[in-house]
């Protein structure tokens, strides 16, 4: 027997005037039509809008690119997936048979769905204040520990901005070996700077590359 609405309410500190709004939040396509799909694309805008709003105001000096990965990195699906099950959200979602039986209530894509469909049920529930305090409480642990926007830069990034304030030439990246089947390949990689040299291995070369340049970055500071 599935749980009171009343005791999700309370989790999200807001009460529904419209509750079949939360209802159809919390109904995955695999149990009706007349599911949360919607909703969802609501709440993916209003996640980024209001995230967008707050680095804007809370980072006057950082660049467009800074603020954008600093959004990125609170409005991934794991992120919301972390936030569904703080609130235990897989025991209220309406899933059909197949979903069930597979654990769907548990699997992040589904969880960080509703998580978005239950932001735009707020908006439409209670207007945009609503669902900006809700936002921005429920992510408040993430953002008091959001890094910097220089540490979210992948390393490839990292490391040639450090070469380029040291006026130090750029990195070599050179492709030492493909290895495996087409479909499974690895790729070794190494990455040079002057009398620097690390060696990588990674499903892709973009991943090589990133990690050649992490090792090359940790053997130089």
């Amino acid at each position: 027997m599935s749980l009171p609405l009343s005791y999700l309410s309370a989790a999200l500190n807001y009460t529904f005037h419209q509750p079949e709004l939360l209802e159809e939040a919390l109904t995955h396509r695999s149990a009706s039509p007349h599911n949360n799909e919607r909703l969802e694309f609501l709440g993916d805008a209003l996640l980024n809008l209001i995230v967008a709003e707050y680095l804007f105001q809370q980072y006057p000096k950082a660049s467009e690119g800074e603020l954008s990965r600093l959004r990125a990195s609170l409005v991934k699906g794991e992120t919301l997936a972390g936030l569904a099950r703080s609130l235990c959200l897989g025991d209220w979602l309406r899933l059909g048979s197949g979903e069930l039986k597979s654990g769907g209530f548990r699997r992040e894509s589904i969880l960080s769905d509703a998580m978005e469909a239950i932001f735009g049920a707020v908006y439409l529930d209670g207007g945009m204040t609503a669902c900006r305090d809700l936002v921005l409480r429920l992510l408040q642990d993430c953002l008091t520990r959001l890094l910097s926007a220089d540490e979210l830069k992948d390393p490839k990034t990292r490391l040639q901005e450090s070469l380029q304030a040291r006026q130090q030439p750029l990195p070599i990246y050179n492709v030492l070996e493909i290895g495996g089947k087409p479909h499974a390949q690895s790729f070794t990689v190494e990455c040079v700077v002057d009398e620097f040299r690390a060696i990588a291995v990674g499903s892709s070369r973009r991943k090589a590359e990133q990690e050649a340049a992490r090792q090359l970055l940790e053997q130089m500071e």
